[in-house]
């Protein structure tokens, strides 16, 4: 019996690597050995990168809250304590976007805030 070799597979396993190389410089997306531990970098840095930029947006939303409840006078921990008790469940995206296009409806939970901090 005749034996057969892996060419097909291979080549399509070597491909399949090479076009997620596409674009890298010099033989990162030439040379299969070089081009797949680059690909595995990337693909492990992509998953972390997503991860990553949730905090990213968390950090921003409370940078936002925090400037625009010190405008009104609190802090931000105060605020969102404010928020709690006054049973106001809206998220910090949600609140960070009031803060930046809608000052007058943020400066109205700040109120609110406030007066269930006294």
């Amino acid at each position: 019996m005749a034996r057969i070799k892996g060419d097909l597979n291979a080549k399509k396993k070597h491909n399949r690597t090479l076009k997620l190389a596409k674009g890298y410089r010099g033989a990162r997306s030439k040379q299969y050995r070089v081009a797949k531990q680059s690909v595995m970098r990337a693909l492990t840095s992509s998953y972390a990168g997503r991860k990553e930029r949730k905090r990213q947006f968390r950090q921003l939303w409370i940078a936002r809250i925090n400037a625009a409840a010190r405008m009104n006078g609190l802090s931000y921990s105060r605020f969102m304590y404010g928020l709690k008790l006054a049973e106001v469940n809206m998220n910090r995206k949600m609140l960070a976007e009031m803060a930046v296009n809608d000052p007058e409806g943020f400066k109205t939970l700040a109120e609110v805030a406030k007066g269930k901090l006294a």
